[in-house]
């Protein structure tokens, strides 16, 4: 089954930190997903934000402690590979939803608003490394595990 090249899938930070670090054990399948992958892949703000946060942070913080050129110029180049998904008031209502329907409260709101955008913007999937995070929201969006080569169904 080919992949339809039209469809837009949302990118999670943990894939692209995946293929930023050489030591973590998706690196590989990161690094091949986002150069070979034939869909519309697309990044967020708060995805954006979430890499500069952890990409800058020192290694002993649980960071990759890049410089901030490095992880800016990182960034730069996701950037011109994907498409970039603004969070307009159909994302804030969106999450609004999921919130209101009890998919999320506190620190998970952070992945109800990836999956808000995602579905603001008609995404056919989000891709990501954490799984966990991100299995309450299955039934609405079609989720993809990165840790086990990217692309693959989250069951």
């Amino acid at each position: 089954m080919s992949a339809d090249v039209t469809s837009l899938v949302v990118v999670d930070t943990n894939v692209l930190l995946a293929a930023t670090d050489k030591s973590r054990r998706t690196h590989q399948a990161a690094t091949q997903f986002l150069n070979t992958d034939p869909r519309r892949l697309a990044l967020t703000p708060q995805i954006v934000r979430e890499y500069l946060v952890v990409a800058t942070r020192p290694v002993a913080a649980n960071g990759l402690g890049l410089t901030v050129t490095d992880a800016v110029t990182n960034i730069e180049e996701f950037l011109a590979d994907m498409e970039f998904l603004d969070e307009t008031l159909a994302t804030t209502r969106h999450l609004l939803d999921l919130v209101g329907r009890g998919l999320a409260e506190g620190k998970q709101i952070h992945d109800a608003n990836l999956v808000a955008t995602a579905l603001a913007h008609r995404a056919s999937a989000l891709v990501t490394d954490n799984q966990a995070h991100f299995l309450r929201f299955a039934g609405l969006i079609r989720l993809e595990d990165c840790g086990g080569g990217c692309g693959g169904m989250i069951r």
